[in-house]
């Protein structure tokens, strides 16, 4: 008989949630939730699109502000959109 392990406990979860970085996390929910990164800056308050854009391209970090605004739109611990 096998055991069973929780989903979150495979190694097939630990090597993807390594590989899931700030910046790939945001692009996920923003995109499963079918929200251009433009509606994205306005609801985080006038953010610019090009901002969104290296956010989620790791090409500028996501500030703890903007990352509490995220978690709570997205509904997410804080903790996913910070390295």
């Amino acid at each position: 008989m096998t055991s069973w392990s929780p989903f979150f406990e495979t190694p097939w979860y630990r090597n993807i949630k390594e590989a899931l970085t700030p910046g790939k996390v945001m692009r996920t929910f923003r995109e499963n939730r079918a929200m251009t990164q433009t509606r994205l800056g306005e609801l985080l308050g006038g953010i610019p699109r090009q901002h969104i854009f290296n956010m989620e391209n790791g090409k500028r970090p996501i500030s703890l502000n903007t990352a509490k605004k995220l978690a709570k739109l997205f509904n997410i611990p804080i903790g996913r959109l910070l390295t």
